[in-house]
């Protein structure tokens, strides 16, 4: 009985399953997708955002693509505390890169929630001087220079190059970075799906609070306060103080064995002292060594399997292809 106890108690507090049937999950991830009516996942549209997506040419120095920073085969993240971008640019307010994955079911995207979908997000890092550091029209001219490109843009959009194509189909190739685990078997009713270790942890994250902030499908996404009972010994790296409210976007734990270093500015590099960092910060509770180490086991149980994603070969440049711009 404790299992099926536990999946009334994990759905109370708000855990949502990726679903198993596919329609379902297709509709969750459409629903998630504001632009999903205008721009539906096309298998054109697809391989031309993954091409996109993996591309360096979309960055002025011609070597930074989308996968350099939230890198498929490192948990959609770069595994250091900030990026560094153009010419070796650290991230000027250190922030910690997301993970790529499942970010098609976060209510906001970017830590300060500035995004509101992949779109929108996919945009800020091509343009952003310290990161890929181009321009809409570096881009754009780019691409309408290779023969290859302009094909594939008439024949997933039926539309020439544009910027804001760039972006939706980069968005549409990440809507299905998702990746269902064990977890998700257990919710829809699999009592087996988890061992004992993991379900006490999950009972343990559950007792704890921390389903409080890390709920939905990605058991995170949302703005959430931050330092709500006591002061993140690790404020003072950056300068990063969330949203016009002090408001922080509640990372998804989905996969976060594989995402280290933790919090908005990668100083905490254990996921054990994360989520003790977490009960005193966000709870005002101590969590003991034993209670993290229960938690940790049923976070692990959150990595799930990835989605096969084969790396594209990119079409060539050609005499009218701008140069890459290093600025050496």
């Amino acid at each position: 009985m404790f299992a099926n106890d536990l999946i009334k108690e994990a759905l109370d507090a708000g855990l949502v399953a990726i679903p198993s049937d596919p329609h379902a999950l297709t509709k969750m991830i459409n629903d998630a997708s504001p632009d999903s009516k205008a721009f539906p996942t096309t298998m054109a549209a697809y391989e031309l955002g993954k091409r996109l997506y993996f591309d360096p040419r979309l960055s002025k120095s011609g070597i930074i693509s989308c996968n350099t920073c939230h890198n498929l085969g490192l948990g959609g993240t770069d595994g250091v505390p900030a990026s560094t971008g153009h010419k070796w640019t650290p991230n000027p307010h250190h922030v910690n890169a997301p993970t790529v994955y499942n970010s098609v079911f976060n209510a906001v995207q970017f830590w300060d929630g500035r995004a509101e979908h992949l779109m929108a997000q996919a945009a800020g890092p091509i343009t952003a001087a310290p990161e890929m550091a181009a321009t809409p029209e570096l881009v754009v001219n780019r691409l309408k220079s290779i023969p290859a490109y302009v094909a594939e843009f008439k024949k997933a959009f039926n539309s020439e190059i544009n910027f804001d194509l760039v972006t939706t189909a980069i968005g549409i190739f990440e809507r299905t970075l998702v990746t269902p685990s064990r977890f998700d078997k257990f919710l829809e009713g699999d009592k087996n799906a988890l061992n004992e270790a993991e379900k006490k942890g999950l009972k343990m994250f559950i007792d704890k609070g921390c389903a409080s902030c890390h709920n939905g499908v990605n058991l995170g996404g949302t703005l959430q306060p931050f330092e709500v009972a006591g002061k993140y010994e690790f404020a003072n790296v950056g300068d990063f103080k969330g949203d016009a409210n002090g408001m922080v976007k509640a990372p998804t734990l989905r996969n976060v064995e594989l995402t280290a270093p933790y919090y908005h500015n990668g100083a905490i590099w254990s996921l054990s002292d994360a989520v003790k960092a977490m009960g005193s910060i966000q709870l005002g509770i101590e969590i003991n060594d034993a209670e993290a180490a229960s938690i940790v086991t049923f976070l692990n149980s959150l990595t799930g399997t990835m989605p096969k994603v084969e790396y594209p070969m990119f079409p060539a440049s050609t005499d009218k292809t701008s140069k890459p711009e290093l600025d050496y």
